[in-house]
C-alpha cells in the first residue's frame, strides 16, 4: 500500500475499534494487530495515540457533516422538510448494526479535560452540527432560528442517547414527531411530499 492508503487503512482501523471498544480499552497493540502493520509504521504517521485519536475524530466529524447534507439535499427541497430530513437521516445511523452511540459524546466522556484537545475536537464537532441546523432553520426564515436550533440540536442528542440503550430506531421518530410539533407551532409545517417521506421511512 502507498504511504497515504496505509494512513487511510490505521484510521479505519482506529475509528471501527475506538467504536467497539472506547479510546481508552483500545490499545495502540491493538490497533496494529488489526490494522496488520508494524508498530514503526504507525508511529511513522501518528506521534502519539492521542494524535491518531485526533485524527480519527477530524475524519469522522467530516465525514458525518458532509454525509448528512448530502442525504438532506438529496432527500428534500423544502426548508421544512430538510430540516426534518435531519433526523431521517439520523434513523440511519442508528439503525446501522455498527451503532455503539455517538463518538464523540464517548470521547469527551473518557477524555473528562474540557480544556484537553480531546474533549474540544468532540465539542467542536457538536458545534458545527449545531451551526448546520441553524443554517436550516434560517432558510425556514423562523422568528427565533437559532432558539429553534438549539432544541432540534436536543432532540438530536437525546434521541442518539436512547436509541444507544434501547437499539432501536423509534426514539429518533420520535424526536422527528416532536420537531415537526415544534415547528408547526412556529407555523411552519412539512410539504405534503415531505410528510410522505417521514411516513416510508418509519415503514421501511
Amino acid at each position: 500500500m502507498r504511504r497515504s492508503e496505509i494512513r487511510g487503512h490505521l484510521l479505519d482501523t482506529a475509528l471501527r475499534l475506538f467504536n467497539e471498544h472506547g479510546y481508552h480499552a483500545t490499545g495502540i497493540d491493538l490497533i496494529i494487530a488489526e490494522a496488520g502493520v508494524a508498530k514503526t509504521t504507525l508511529y511513522r504517521h501518528f506521534e502519539t495515540k492521542e494524535d491518531l485519536i485526533l485524527t480519527a475524530l477530524e475524519r469522522r466529524d467530516e465525514e458525518d457533516r458532509m454525509a448528512m447534507r448530502t442525504f438532506v439535499e438529496r432527500n428534500a427541497s423544502d426548508p421544512v422538510d430538510r430540516l426534518l430530513a435531519t433526523f431521517d437521516f439520523l434513523e440511519t445511523t442508528v439503525r446501522d448494526k455498527q451503532f455503539r452511540g455517538c463518538m464523540f459524546m464517548s470521547a469527551a466522556g473518557e477524555h473528562k479535560d474540557s480544556v484537553g484537545p480531546v474533549f474540544r475536537a468532540a465539542l467542536m464537532h457538536k458545534r458545527l452540527v449545531l451551526a448546520y441546523f441553524e443554517e436550516l432553520a434560517h432558510a425556514v426564515r423562523l422568528a427565533e432560528p437559532k432558539r429553534i436550533a438549539a432544541e432540534i440540536n436536543l432532540m438530536h442528542e437525546g434521541a442518539v442517547a436512547v436509541a444507544q440503550m434501547t437499539r432501536t430506531a423509534e426514539p429518533v421518530r420520535l424526536s422527528k414527531r416532536m420537531a415537526g410539533q415544534l415547528l408547526a407551532a412556529e407555523g411552519r409545517s412539512p410539504s405534503a411530499r415531505g410528510e410522505d417521506a417521514g411516513r416510508r421511512t418509519e415503514a421501511s
